[in-house]
């Protein structure tokens, strides 16, 4: 799924007549209807989406290919994925979540602390979780140019100078 960006979630059903409840992980929350076609990890596609309402945490939004309650319920916890070619160009100090996970983490001396095994937002400023070699525990680093000061994709990593303590 390299080709593809994750864009948000399918949270089931919105009342009888097969809207669902969809959660944009977008910018500009109502551009997701913009970037169809989406897509599951299975493969399957989803041609047209038109958002009908604002929700507390998202969209009630019409899909193709879901007309009942039952199919929106059955859709619940499915993430989409738009086509990297038809999402807007980043910035310079821009990544995709997908970019980073993945990335070795080394501190500015060049030893290794770790790897990207996800990326959170929880509203207070992106967290990197820090997968530790030979821990069982993960590191969350905060995502801010003091505490990752380079994001290097083409070689694959990410220099840190973590908080005295962090790891």
């Amino acid at each position: 799924m390299n080709d593809r960006v994750i864009v948000g979630s399918l949270g089931g059903s919105f009342g009888v007549h097969g809207e669902v409840r969809l959660k944009s992980f977008c910018a500009d929350p109502a551009a997701i209807a913009d970037y169809t076609p989406l897509y599951t990890e299975d493969g399957r596609a989803f041609a047209q989406v038109v958002l009908t309402g604002q929700l507390k945490n998202g969209f009630s939004a019409r899909i193709d290919g879901v007309v009942t309650k039952e199919d929106a319920d059955a859709l619940r916890n499915t993430a989409l994925y738009a086509d990297r070619a038809v999402m807007p160009p980043l910035s310079d100090d821009e990544y995709y979540y997908a970019d980073l996970i993945g990335l070795s983490v080394l501190d500015t001396g060049g030893a290794t602390l770790g790897t990207v095994r996800n990326v959170m937002d929880h509203g207070a400023g992106d967290l990197l979780e820090i997968a530790v070699p030979g821990a069982t525990d993960t590191v969350l680093l905060p995502f801010t140019a003091a505490a990752v000061p380079t994001v290097d994709l083409e070689t694959g990593r990410i220099i840190a100078d973590p908080p005295d303590g962090l790891f």
